[in-house]
């Protein structure tokens, strides 16, 4: 596993070895630490397996989320996303607003952008006048119980 040989301001586009292969990544705060990775069909891939391997990466000592994204085209975009602690969500706000980001920062999607994830789809807008990431979409129950006392 390589390490960032350098402390950098801002990881774009880098080259990565996980889980036996090579990814590119960018790293983007929300707040909380996210890693952006390219795909070629995120559906197809095996995140219970690659997920943990990048969430505990010795390069993030607090452990990471990281979204894996599908470039549709310059509009919308596919992800999947491995929460740190919690595994594969349907869902994550702050990671789709890291993956809009990722994706402009490296030029691959316009400043408004669809995120489809499994639990529904996400309008992501970074407004260029008052540099701040705006999220449009539902929130839904997907689970409700009760804690026994």
């Amino acid at each position: 596993i390589p390490v960032l040989s350098e402390k950098k301001d801002l990881v774009r586009d880098e080259a990565i070895c996980v889980a036996g292969r090579e990814w590119r990544m960018t790293c983007v705060s929300m707040g909380n630490p996210h890693c952006v990775v390219p795909a070629p069909d995120v559906a197809e891939l095996d995140l219970e397996k690659i997920g943990p391997q990048f969430e505990h990466l010795d390069i993030f000592p607090d452990k990471v989320n990281t979204e894996f994204i599908h470039v549709r085209d310059r509009q919308n975009i596919d992800m999947r996303v491995w929460e740190r602690g919690s595994g594969e969500t349907l869902a994550c706000g702050t990671g789709a607003c890291a993956s809009v980001t990722a994706c402009i920062l490296n030029d691959w999607t316009d400043r408004s952008v669809r995120v489809h994830l499994l639990g529904g789809e996400l309008l992501i807008e970074w407004d260029r006048e008052t540099n701040k990431v705006f999220m449009t979409g539902p929130a839904e129950t997907v689970f409700q119980g009760i804690w026994p006392d």
